[in-house]
């Protein structure tokens, strides 16, 4: 009998040592990606080439009752001309999961750098749009949002 018991509280701590390590697992304090993750998310993006202010304009609501269906629209300003347009703009979230929401390829045939879409924020944070020019040159803008209730609380 003393063996079925031993072995029933060894059973019973491995299970508490599983449960203990998945808590932190999904902690949300492990959940959300922090400034420095979408930093270098930013770094990896433009192989640490220089970022400019300005070109980029983010607009997202400045308080969000829900972040699971946030809009955001964001423009670039540029010409879409076959020497002068944007390649791509990387939308970042700081406090998501994962720092990058989605990326977006254009080209001069796109006509304008102009898009509108739903996003999921996980909490309140600063979201960044990164657009690479034709000419190799990066561009940001940014927009900081208060969320009351958050999205993403698991991990994707």
């Amino acid at each position: 009998m003393k063996m079925h018991a031993s072995r029933r509280q060894w059973l019973k701590k491995i299970q508490n040592i599983g449960l203990l390590t998945l808590g932190a697992w999904f902690s949300p304090l492990t959940a959300f990606a922090k400034k420095e993750d979408a930093m270098k998310v930013i770094q990896e993006i433009t192989g640490g080439k220089p970022v400019i202010d300005g070109k980029v304009k983010l607009v997202i609501p400045p308080l969000v009752e829900n972040g699971n269906l946030v809009v955001l629209k964001l423009s670039v300003d540029s010409p879409m001309t076959v020497n002068d347009y944007v390649k791509s703009i990387h939308v970042i979230a700081e406090g998501n999961p994962l720092p990058n929401i989605f990326t977006v390829y254009l080209t001069p045939r796109s006509g304008t750098a102009n898009i509108t879409t739903r996003v999921r924020l996980a909490d309140s944070q600063i979201v960044w749009a990164i657009a690479q020019m034709s000419d190799g040159k990066f561009y940001q803008g940014s927009a900081e949002t208060l969320v009351t209730l958050s999205a993403c609380t698991e991990l994707v």
